[in-house]
């Protein structure tokens, strides 16, 4: 994992405060996800340095939780009164897209969590080292993406094409990352410090574009919805963990 330094940015609509985190320098990994899961859902499946897909925002909450877990770590994550042990989550809490405001952040906890969208546009950007890029780590997208125009209709294996600022690979393009937050159409509009999102909504909001997009899907500023219990063979993730 890589240290984003906390700072203060502008996300186009307002100016965000964040405090440090570490957040991982590639997208989860097929062999990542096989190690903690047990199994590996991608379209694009044999390849284990390319980016885990077919993964829902519930699966990236569970794989955070059991990935703390086998690290001796402090899972974030629990599903309504049933603690932190995926293991003792009732059947079918990942099957409802509804059933996904059951899930709650113990934000202080030392394990594995999906960024805030704020702190993934804050690391996608290049954190304090931003250069104000288009794209993360370039204004020339196929320099640092694999999009539609040079992916070959496919997932590529992480950290072929070159870093951002901060040193992280891949937040343009390849796939699509979930990240914690509720959606909302627009940001609040206020200066903020360690922001989460919003307490309720239907749908959860994935960043960066992917292998199947077109540019500007690919910015580092473009942002879309999801049902959490979606999942396609353009959707990944990367975690993050909080700093000492």
């Amino acid at each position: 994992m890589i240290l984003v330094e906390g700072g203060t940015f502008n996300n186009g609509t307002s100016n965000v405060s964040l405090s440090s985190f570490f957040i991982d320098k590639f997208e989860i990994t097929q062999s990542d996800y096989q190690a903690v899961m047990g199994g590996n859902p991608s379209y694009f499946s044999s390849y284990p340095n390319r980016p885990v897909e077919q993964v829902s925002w519930f699966n990236a909450i569970e794989y955070c939780n059991r990935r703390s877990m086998l690290e001796g770590l402090t899972p974030c994550y629990s599903y309504s009164t049933y603690g932190t042990d995926p293991g003792s989550w009732p059947a079918g809490w990942n099957t409802n897209h509804i059933n996904h405001t059951n899930v709650s952040c113990n934000w202080t906890a030392n394990g594995y969590r999906l960024p805030t969208e704020m702190e993934w546009m804050f690391a996608a950007k290049g954190g304090n080292q931003s250069l104000g890029y288009t794209y993360s780590g370039s204004n020339t997208i196929g320099n640092v993406a694999w999009y539609i125009s040079n992916s070959g209709n496919r997932t590529h294996d992480i950290g072929e094409l070159p870093n951002n600022e901060l040193g992280t690979f891949d937040m343009s393009g390849n796939v699509w990352e979930w990240v914690w937050d509720i959606w909302s159409s627009s940001y609040s509009g206020a200066n903020e410090t360690n922001p989460t999102g919003p307490l309720s909504g239907t749908h959860r909001v994935r960043r960066g574009g992917s292998w199947l997009n077109t540019n500007s899907y690919c910015t580092v500023s473009y942002r879309e919805e999801q049902y959490a219990i979606s999942s396609s063979s353009y959707m990944g993730f990367r975690c993050v963990r909080i700093s000492p």
